[in-house]
């Protein structure tokens, strides 16, 4: 346990000197001007919270969220792969399960700094367009940890790759190329639902009526498949890690 929270620290250390809180606030600050523009409702009323996140959310849970899975991921190992980092790193006396779940956590970390900044966009987009009814807690935190938490599979699987490939690029061609047929997957209720890319998307939408395809899937439905995919992905990976020639 201890050997995580030194590796923790490091790569907290590691990602603080990169670029990275640029992508971290990418996101939210493209999703303003969507919401700032959004239309108005029938009738000359202002849009509703609900409006106002499903708008927001629906580019940034369709691209950006499964991209930056990708992307973090990329970063978390790009410098190990560079002049024989993981012999230096697993030289140290930690363990690899430790490594592996630090650099995962790491990820999680940024993808819930992603997912506070785009509420609080949304908040700040509300009271600028004047929504006036109550800010409905439930159905927001719903939405923003749901989207966090159907990350975790995919966030699993983009770490995977990335430790078992070297380059920098073929993992980020391949998670942009998988994010790409979201709304395609997303008329299909039989296989949308355990698409990792598109899972964010789901469970970022607001439930409730004239849902469609994969939109149908009940939340705890959803979080089910979500959990098995993590299991499953993040077993995978450590498996792999562990079994790494370095």
């Amino acid at each position: 346990m201890r050997s995580f929270w030194r590796v923790l620290s490091a790569e907290r250390l590691k990602m603080s000197r990169s670029y990275v809180w640029v992508l971290v606030i990418g996101s939210p600050a493209v999703a303003i001007p969507i919401g700032a523009l959004a239309n108005m409702q029938e009738g000359g009323q202002p849009v509703t919270w609900e409006v106002l996140l499903s708008v927001m959310s629906l580019f940034h849970a369709m691209f950006f969220l499964p991209v930056l899975s990708g992307v973090f991921a990329a970063l978390i190992c790009r410098a190990e792969h560079a002049d024989g980092g993981w012999k230096q790193l697993l030289a140290l006396p930690v363990t690899r399960t430790s490594v592996y779940l630090a650099k995962y956590t790491m990820i999680m970390a940024l993808l819930a700094a992603v997912q506070l900044l785009f509420f609080a966009a949304v908040l700040g987009v509300g009271a600028l367009r004047g929504v006036d009814a109550p800010i409905p807690w439930t159905m927001f935190l719903a939405s923003i940890f749901g989207g966090w938490l159907a990350c975790m599979p995919l966030a699993a699987l983009q770490l995977a790759i990335s430790q078992s490939w070297s380059s920098f690029g073929a993992p980020l061609a391949l998670n942009v190329s998988l994010t790409m047929p979201n709304m395609l997957f997303a008329n299909s209720e039989t296989y949308g639902p355990y698409d990792p890319w598109l899972q964010p998307m789901l469970a970022m939408s607001p439930f409730g009526e004239n849902r469609f395809g994969a939109f149908n899937l009940p939340l705890e439905s959803l979080m089910t498949v979500v959990l098995g995919s993590l299991i499953l992905f993040l077993a995978a990976g450590l498996l792999s890690f562990r079994r790494k020639a370095v």
